[in-house]
């Protein structure tokens, strides 16, 4: 993947989080990175806490969600990610592809939570 700088104003990373409210343009932006070929771990697991705390400040993270977020969070700490990239090159390798859709899943409003701190998912900017 070509190195890019991308900016990190904080009028970029606002806008940035405000379009990953669009369910289809979150989708949009993980599924883009699992396409790479030449896949960056770092930027998945960005992405995915860009997409999270799109969701927080929607008011639209369940405690499911939170608890899951945090198992996948430390996986591709720890792995940087290996298995979910070699599950994507394995179903390529066989002819799929992963596509991430929009499901139709309404969140109760009393599973709801705000509880994650944000500085917890994005200490520092990443370069997206």
């Amino acid at each position: 993947m070509k190195e890019m700088k991308m900016p990190t104003s904080d009028s970029y990373y606002e806008s940035l989080i405000e379009s990953l409210k669009d369910a289809e343009h979150a989708g949009g932006f993980i599924g883009a990175i699992l396409e790479e070929k030449d896949p960056e771990p770092a930027l998945l697991r960005n992405a995915i806490r860009k997409v999270i705390e799109a969701r927080i400040r929607m008011n639209a993270l369940s405690d499911s969600a939170k608890e899951v977020h945090e198992k996948l969070d430390k996986m591709l700490t720890e792995s940087g990610g290996s298995e979910i990239y070699s599950l994507v090159e394995l179903l390529e390798a066989l002819g799929f592809k992963i596509e991430i859709t929009i499901a139709d899943l309404e969140l109760p409003a009393e599973s709801q939570s705000t509880d994650f701190v944000e500085s917890e998912l994005c200490p520092e900017p990443a370069n997206l």
